[in-house]
């Protein structure tokens, strides 16, 4: 049995769930999500609470369980709280601004890159070195931060480029001078 699957997913004041044939629909104070249903994966609601029930006992059949019951919760907590990511950027003037809804980032290149926010994403930029990713959609959130994180990575040797907030960059020594030479 899937543990993770078996766990019931507790709807918030608020919140609307729609149900219909393989297709579900969260909606909250935030926003609306829809994901389709796997085959085989059944979503009831009974008084505020969701259960994730599954039709066979095949390994694929316990790893969709798990997995639904996972993005099903992940959509309640997009619409009532959100999503957010934390970049930072390191490296003598690399910076970031906000242009409309699109991100302008200065990161060594000899031009400025423009990162487009994708539909249901909202960049803040605190400071010039801070970048902050929000939305409702998890899976969003997370692919738009590796996205702006692979415009520049950071690199080994001068930890220059952007990472998420708190990642640890391993630094390389460089070149060695050579013994006896």
């Amino acid at each position: 049995m899937s543990r993770v699957g078996q766990a019931p997913i507790t709807v918030p004041e608020g919140v609307s769930i729609g149900l219909v044939a393989g297709l579900i629909t969260v909606n909250g104070p935030r926003g609306e999500l829809q994901r389709a249903i796997p085959e085989g994966i059944t979503v009831t609601e009974e008084d505020g609470v969701l259960t994730v029930t599954r039709d066979g006992e095949g390994r694929d059949a316990k790893a969709l369980h798990g997995l639904a019951r996972s993005l099903i919760a992940n959509m309640v907590q997009g619409v009532t709280q959100g999503y957010e990511k934390s970049l930072e950027i390191h490296g003598v003037g690399y910076r970031a601004a906000k242009q409309g809804n699109d991100l302008e980032l200065s990161v060594g290149f000899s031009h400025t890159v423009r990162k487009a926010a994708p539909d249901g994403i909202e960049f803040e930029v605190p400071t010039p070195t801070r970048i902050t990713v929000r939305g409702i959609d998890k899976e969003l959130v997370g692919q738009t931060a590796a996205e702006i994180r692979a415009i520049k990575k950071p690199e080994p040797y001068k930890a220059k480029g952007i990472r998420y907030e708190g990642e640890y960059v391993r630094r390389k020594g460089g070149k060695a001078a050579k013994a006896g030479a």
